[in-house]
C-alpha cells in the first residue's frame, strides 16, 4: 500500500457513499451479519459478493437494488453462474425473505438472471446451508447492503470485510484477510474508507477502527 494514500474511518449509508463519491476504495463492516456472510461465501468458492438496499429503507442515501440485481445478473451470464439471495429475517421462510427483495428481483430478472436459493444472514453458518462455489451471492440486508448499494451507485470500488468467525477463518485472520483485500483492491483509488455499517453498532465501529490498525501495521 502506498503510505501517501489516505486511510479515513467513517460510519452508515452516508459516509460510504461520500467515501465512494471521493474515489475511495470502500470496504463495508457489517460484523453481525452482511459482511462476515459475505466474507464466509467467498471462502466456501463464490465467484462474487454484493451487497443491496431491501425495498425500503430509511438511510437519507440515493440507492438502487434494481441496479444491483441487474448487475448481479450480467455477472452471473459472464460467468454462467447461478445467484443466491441472502436476506431477513433471519428466522422465518424463503417467502418472508423475499418480501424485502422484490426490487432486487425485478432486476434479476430484467436482465434474464435466476435466483437459485434464498438464504438466511447468519454469518458463517450461511454457507454451510447450500454449495456457493462458482455462485453469486448478493446480500439484501437494512445496514450492510444500504451502504454497499449506497456506495456502488457512486463507484464499483466497494469489497467487505469482517473481524468475527468466518466459514474457514477465526482468530485476527478474517481482519487480517480483509486488509489483505484491501491492499490487491487498493489500484488507482484515492485512498481506503473503512465504513462502520452502522454507527450505532459498537461491534460495527470496534471492527472498522481494528481493521484500520492492523492496516496502519
Amino acid at each position: 500500500m502506498e503510505r501517501f494514500k489516505p486511510l479515513i474511518v467513517t460510519s452508515d449509508a452516508s459516509g460510504a457513499q461520500e467515501a465512494a463519491r471521493q474515489g475511495f476504495l470502500v470496504m463495508i463492516v457489517d460484523v453481525i451479519d452482511m459482511s462476515t456472510t459475505l466474507e464466509s461465501a467467498l471462502e466456501a468458492g463464490a465467484i462474487a459478493v454484493l451487497g443491496a438496499s431491501p425495498d425500503e429503507t430509511r438511510a437519507p442515501v440515493r440507492v438502487d437494488p434494481e441496479g444491483m440485481g441487474r448487475y448481479a445478473a450480467q455477472l452471473a451470464d459472464e460467468n454462467r453462474a447461478g445467484i443466491i439471495l441472502v436476506s431477513e429475517p433471519r428466522v422465518g421462510t424463503d417467502q418472508d425473505r423475499l418480501q424485502r427483495c422484490n426490487k432486487v428481483m425485478q432486476g434479476i430478472s430484467q436482465a434474464g438472471g435466476t435466483v437459485e436459493a434464498v438464504l438466511p444472514n447468519l454469518g458463517a453458518e450461511t454457507p454451510r446451508m447450500l454449495d456457493m462455489s462458482g455462485k453469486v451471492v448478493v446480500a439484501v440486508t437494512d445496514t450492510g447492503g444500504v451502504a454497499y448499494d449506497a456506495a456502488f451507485l457512486e463507484s464499483p470500488r466497494v469489497i467487505t470485510g469482517t473481524v468475527a468467525r468466518t466459514y474457514q477463518h477465526r482468530g485476527i485472520e478474517p481482519a487480517r484477510r480483509a486488509v489483505e483485500r484491501a491492499r490487491q483492491e487498493w489500484g488507482d483509488a484515492r485512498g481506503l474508507a473503512i465504513v462502520a455499517a452502522s454507527r450505532n453498532s459498537m461491534e460495527d465501529v470496534l471492527a472498522a477502527q481494528f481493521i484500520a490498525n492492523l492496516m496502519l501495521k
